[in-house]
């Protein structure tokens, strides 16, 4: 953790090496929360859990601000855990691992959590600086926003007092956000056949590898593959040629990740092996070829496994490829009225099997609700083509943009007197917490700032030092110069 200690602003730095050191991917974030509750006692600042587990921290103004009007920073407590497949590490038990490389700070074999945990340890540097001049101050932060937002939508009315809002979960530095897409999950379940496999056919394991990855809303525009995608192509042209004997099939592990890696289980005849490595092989330079100038590292390997005795029979095998390889992923469309933003998205996040189903989990986004229906009926009536149960859950709204919002207007002349240039007044095609957080606080003026992530829900997540403390000069000023109640 020394490496961080070095770098500025320091207070922001240390807070954020001690998040990394507490283990808190989503749904195990609650040492995290003990540990910031202990801490902000020891601070000696009023602090309350509410019954979903979010944190309240308050800090009085400083003299002479009291009539400012006040404020609450938010953040969320859980990070995305991803990690490279050759890393040993167990994210509910195991630290991160973060290091300095040049400009930037990443985490060995794992996502780094800078994704929120820099906006975390920004909020809590400040309660912590009695050097900052501001007026009456919250922090929110709030549990498990990367698995369904469950902290924002259990956020209780007339808790905060707050009434601008500062969002820290964006992710570019000279970018203020005023708008985010809201999302589905989308679950589709479709039982299964299964035959005894016939004697002269051996086992084998198909693995793609070597994806980037990446944020399924603020990556999905930048054409990375799929791993589910690419592999259920693959088995959709060669299934029935080579008479491959579907056993398993396991991609993903995340629904808002860009899927890395897949994996099949097949059973193939003895004198069909040949012909399978050797489409195998050709699948993997036809990809190399169409996506080799941003997924350099594609491989498609074959290994031999003990063998097993059930794989699914004929039908249940094409439904199965039919239904993955027909299912829409990536950019849906594009906004028209945000220009160079997408407006509707699809990840096909998680594939997994069991003895009986199998079960693709989609996250569907977009900054129109109306479209996200669509999206939702599109995979609906595939699903019932398919003869497979459908689901969407956990339908979450998106935040409106607000032309005329004070913060927002504050947030950019404050930027252009910081640093002389003027900054990209976005909306961005992710989910954050903000539109949700206008139904208990329905005239909370917000706007959402951050520094430059890169990679966010991959192992290649990175945090750009100089960035950081350009977003917390931009922070601090903010705070200073948020104006008084009318």
């Amino acid at each position: 953790m020394s490496e961080l200690s070095q770098l500025s602003p320091q207070p922001l730095w240390d807070i954020f090496a001690k998040i990394c050191s507490i283990p808190h991917p989503s749904y195990h974030e609650e040492a995290l929360a003990e540990h910031v509750v202990s801490w902000a006692k020891e601070h000696g600042f009023w602090v309350e859990r509410d019954r979903t587990g979010n944190i309240l921290i308050r800090k009085p103004a400083t003299a002479g601000m009291e009539n400012r009007t006040p404020v609450a920073l938010q953040a969320h407590l859980d990070m995305v855990p991803q990690k490279n497949n050759d890393t040993v590490h167990d994210f509910t038990k195991d630290p991160i691992q973060p290091w300095v490389d040049g400009e930037w700070v990443k985490a060995r074999g794992t996502t780094l959590g800078a994704d929120n945990g820099i906006g975390m340890a920004s909020a809590l540097a400040v309660l912590a600086d009695n050097s900052l001049t501001h007026g009456p101050l919250e922090v929110l932060l709030t549990m498990t926003e990367e698995s369904g937002m469950d902290g924002a939508f259990g956020l209780q009315p007339d808790w905060l007092q707050a009434e601008i809002l500062i969002n820290t979960d964006s992710e570019e530095e000279g970018e203020i956000y005023m708008g985010c897409a809201g999302g589905i999950d989308f679950i589709t379940t479709l039982p299964l056949t299964r035959e005894a496999v016939p004697a002269g056919f051996d086992t084998l394991k198909l693995t793609l590898k070597g994806l980037k990855g990446g944020h399924s809303g603020a990556d999905i525009h930048l054409g990375l593959g799929n791993a589910n995608k690419l592999l259920a192509r693959f088995l959709a042209a060669h299934a029935r040629e080579l008479d491959l004997r579907l056993i398993d099939f396991t991609g993903g592990t995340l629904r808002n990740a860009i899927p890395r890696e897949a994996f099949v289980t097949l059973a193939v005849e003895s004198q069909k092996i040949d012909a399978l490595k050797s489409a195998a092989a050709h699948f993997q330079s036809v990809l190399l070829n169409e996506l080799g100038s941003k997924e350099k590292n594609i491989v498609l390997q074959t290994e031999p496994l003990a063998p097993l005795d059930q794989a699914l029979n004929a039908e249940s095998r094409d439904r199965f490829i039919n239904l993955l390889n027909s299912t829409p992923n990536g950019v849906i469309r594009n906004s028209d009225v945000a220009k160079g933003v997408v407006e509707t998205s699809l990840n096909v996040g998680v594939v997994s099997m069991t003895q009986e189903n199998a079960e693709i989990i989609c996250l569907i986004r977009s900054l129109v609700d109306t479209c996200r229906e669509w999206v939702v009926e599109t995979l609906t009536s595939l699903g019932a083509l398919a003869g497979a149960q459908t689901a969407p859950k956990g339908g979450y709204p998106g935040w409106q943009p607000d032309a005329d919002s004070p913060v927002m207007a504050l947030t950019r002349t404050t930027y252009e007197a910081l640093f002389g240039k003027t900054p990209n007044i976005q909306v961005i095609h992710a989910g954050l917490e903000c539109g949700l957080f206008k139904k208990p606080y329905p005239h909370m003026d917000m706007v959402s700032i951050g520094p430059t992530i890169t990679g966010p829900h991959s192992p290649d997540e990175q945090v750009h030092i100089e960035s950081v403390g350009l977003y917390w000069k931009l922070l601090t000023t903010l705070l200073n110069a948020i104006p008084e109640k009318k």
